[in-house]
C-alpha cells in the first residue's frame, strides 16, 4: 500500500497538513532566489494534482525539461527545512540536535567554553532521556576540544570522559546487538511464520542463545531492556511459546507505564510493544486481559501529551482496529463486529502511504473471518480473494496459506462443488510449493475432497472424527498455528450441533473466565 506513487517528492506534499502547507508558503516566499517562483509553482501545481504527471506540469510553460529536475531536488529540500523549522519544541531529539548544533557552531568560532558549557548541559538531558547514542556522541566531541585546547584541569577531566565513553559505548554496542538479533528474529517470522519442526526450533534457539549468553540484564538500562524483552519475544513467537511471550511482552509494556516520560520519548516502540500484548493476550485468550489493556491503550492515546504525526497515527489505527477486530474474534461478536468494517476500510485509505500491503492482507483476512463467522461466505470469499490474487505478497506465506484454508471451508459452505474441487487442486499445488503441507492443512484438504463421497447420513460421524483429529492435533507444537488463523474445531462443532460457529465461540469465551 504504502507509496503508490512512485515520485517522492508528490509523496511528501501530499502528505503535509495545511498547516504545513500554509507555513511552507510563508517560509518560501522569504526566498529571495530566481527560481523562487518557478518552485512555489511547482508546489502549486503537485499540490493541486491527484497523479503526478510529468506532462502537466510541462504544459504550464514556466518550468522547462531540463530544469524539472533540479527544480524538484531544490522544492524537496526546501520543504523538509520549512517542517524542520516548525517541529513542536517537546521533541526532545530535536532539542538536543539542535544543542549539539549550537555547540559547533561556537566551537568553529573559537569560543571553546561556550560550546563546552552548551554540550555539558545537553549530555545531561541526553542522559537523563535515555538518548545514549547522543550522549556518546556529545563526549566524543567534549574529547575533541578537551584533546586540543587547555580549558581547565585536563587530567580530572580525561579521565571523567573516558570513563563516561567507555560506559556509554559498553551500553550502546549492547542494544546495538540486540536491536540486530530482534530485527533479524522478526525477519524470518515474515518470512516463514512460526517454526515447523525440532530442527527449526533447534536453530532458532541456538542461534537466539549464542547472541545474549554473554549478557548481563542486571546492568541494564531503559533501552537495553526495550531490545532484549523486544528480542526474547520475537525468539517466543517463532517457537510458540506463547506464555514467553506472554511475559516478555507484558514486560516490554510495563517498561513503559512504569517510565511514563518514555511513552512520548519513544510512542512507536511503546504502541508495537501493546500490540504484541494484545496479541499475546488473544493466542493465550486471556479476554479480560485483553479487554482491559486495550481500554488502556486507546486511553493513552487520547491524552493530549501522547505525541501526533502521520506515523503516529497510521500504527494507532493499526494496532488499535487490529485488536478490537481480534477481541470480537476472540468473543465471536461476529454480528456486533460488522460497523467496525466501513471505519477499517476507509482508514485504510486515510493511512494508505503509511501501511505496507502485508498489514492491508491482515485487515482483509479478520475481515474475512468476520464474515465468515457471521455465515456470510460470499462476501467472506471475495476478502480471502484479494489475499490469494495478490501477486505481491511476498511476506506472510502463512496468512497465504491459511485464506487458502478458509476460502475452502466457504466454498464448502456455500455448495459450490465444481470450484471446491478446482480450489482442492489449486490449494494443494500452493502449499506444496510453499513447503507448508503440515497434518492440519493435510486433514481439511482430505476431509473436504471426500465429504461428497459420504452417504448423508454418515456425514456428521465423519465431522466427529475429524473434531477428534483436531482436537488432537491442537496439542501438537509444530500443528497449533493453524489454530491460531482458522477455529476448525469450532466450525465443526457447529456442523455436528447444528448451530452457529457464533454461539459455539461464544458459548466458549463465557467459559473461559480468564
Amino acid at each position: 500500500m504504502a507509496n503508490h506513487q512512485k515520485d517522492f517528492l508528490f509523496v511528501l506534499i501530499k502528505s503535509l497538513s495545511k498547516s504545513e502547507k500554509r507555513q511552507f508558503k510563508i517560509f518560501a516566499s522569504r526566498l529571495e532566489t530566481s527560481s523562487n517562483t518557478k518552485f512555489i509553482e511547482l508546489f502549486n501545481i503537485l499540490d493541486r494534482s491527484e497523479t503526478y504527471d510529468e506532462k502537466l506540469i510541462l504544459k504550464s510553460g514556466s518550468i522547462k525539461k531540463v530544469q524539472l529536475s533540479n527544480l524538484k531536488s531544490y522544492l524537496y529540500k526546501q520543504i523538509l527545512v520549512s517542517i524542520r523549522l516548525n517541529i513542536p519544541s517537546q521533541n526532545i531529539r530535536y532539542q538536543l540536535r539542535e544543542q549539539i548544533d549550537f555547540a559547533v557552531i561556537l566551537y568553529n568560532k573559537g569560543l571553546y567554553k561556550q560550546s563546552l558549557k552548551i554540550l555539558d548541559k545537553t549530555k545531561q538531558q541526553a542522559l537523563e532521556n535515555d538518548e545514549k547514542y547522543m550522549a556518546y556522541e556529545i563526549v566524543e566531541f567534549e574529547k575533541l576540544i578537551e584533546s586540543q585546547y587547555i580549558t581547565r584541569s585536563i587530567q580530572g577531566r580525561a579521565d571523567e570522559l573516558v570513563v563516561q565513553a567507555k560506559e556509554l559505548n559498553y551500553r550502546n554496542t549492547i542494544s546495538s546487538k540486540l536491536s540486530n538479533l530482534s530485527l533479524q528474529l522478526y525477519g524470518i517470522m515474515l518470512k516463514t511464520g512460526y517454526v515447523k519442526s525440532d530442527e527449526e526450533y533447534k536453530y532458532i534457539d541456538d542461534y537466539f542463545n549464542k547472541h545474549i549468553s554473554k549478557l548481563d540484564e542486571s546492568k541494564f538500562g531503559f533501552r537495553e531492556k526495550y531490545w532484549f524483552y523486544n528480542a526474547n519475544l520475537w525468539r517466543s513467537f517463532l517457537v510458540q511459546d506463547f506464555l514467553a511471550s506472554y511475559k516478555f511482552a507484558y514486560k516490554w509494556v510495563r517498561l513503559f507505564y512504569d517510565n511514563p516520560n518514555m511513552i512520548y520519548l519513544n510512542p512507536v516502540f511503546f504502541l508495537k510493544g501493546n500490540h504484541y500484548f494484545l496479541e499475546s493476550l488473544y493466542m493465550l485468550k486471556y479476554k479480560s486481559n485483553f479487554k482491559k489493556y486495550l481500554s488502556l491503550l486507546e486511553e493513552t492515546i487520547q491524552d493530549d501529551k501522547f505525541p501526533v504525526n502521520d506515523n503516529i497515527a497510521s500504527l494507532s489505527f493499526l494496532y488499535v482496529y487490529n485488536n478490537k477486530l481480534n477481541l470480537h474474534i476472540l468473543e465471536g461478536t461476529f454480528e456486533e463486529s460488522e460497523y467496525l468494517i466501513p471505519e477499517i476500510l476507509e482508514k485504510l485509505k486515510v493511512h494508505s502511504e503509511h501501511l505496507d500491503e502485508h498489514h492491508e492482507m491482515l485487515f482483509f483476512y479478520k475481515i474475512a473471518s468476520i464474515y465468515f463467522g457471521n455465515e456470510k461466505y460470499n462476501e467472506c470469499i471475495n476478502y480471502l480473494d484479494k489475499i490469494i490474487n495478490n501477486k505481491n505478497l511476498t511476506m506472510r506465506e502463512d496468512l497465504m496459506c491459511f485464506a487458502r484454508l478458509l476460502s475452502l471451508i466457504a466454498h464448502y459452505e456455500l455448495g459450490k462443488d465444481y470450484y471446491l474441487e478446482n480450489h482442492l487442486k489449486n490449494t494443494y499445488k500452493f502449499l506444496l510449493k510453499m513447503n507448508d503441507l503440515h497434518e492440519v492443512q493435510k486433514e481439511i484438504i482430505k476431509f473436504l475432497r471426500n465429504l461428497n463421497n459420504f452417504y448423508p447420513a454418515d456425514i456428521k460421524k465423519e465431522f466427529k472424527k475429524m473434531h477428534t483429529r483436531f482436537v488432537e492435533l491442537e496439542k501438537n507444537t509444530y500443528e497449533k498455528r493453524a489454530f491460531l488463523y482458522l477455529d476448525i474445531i469450532s466450525w465443526l462443532e457447529s456442523k455436528i450441533e447444528n448451530r452457529k460457529i457464533s454461539d459455539i465461540i461464544k458459548e466458549k469465551a463465557k467459559l473461559n473466565n480468564r
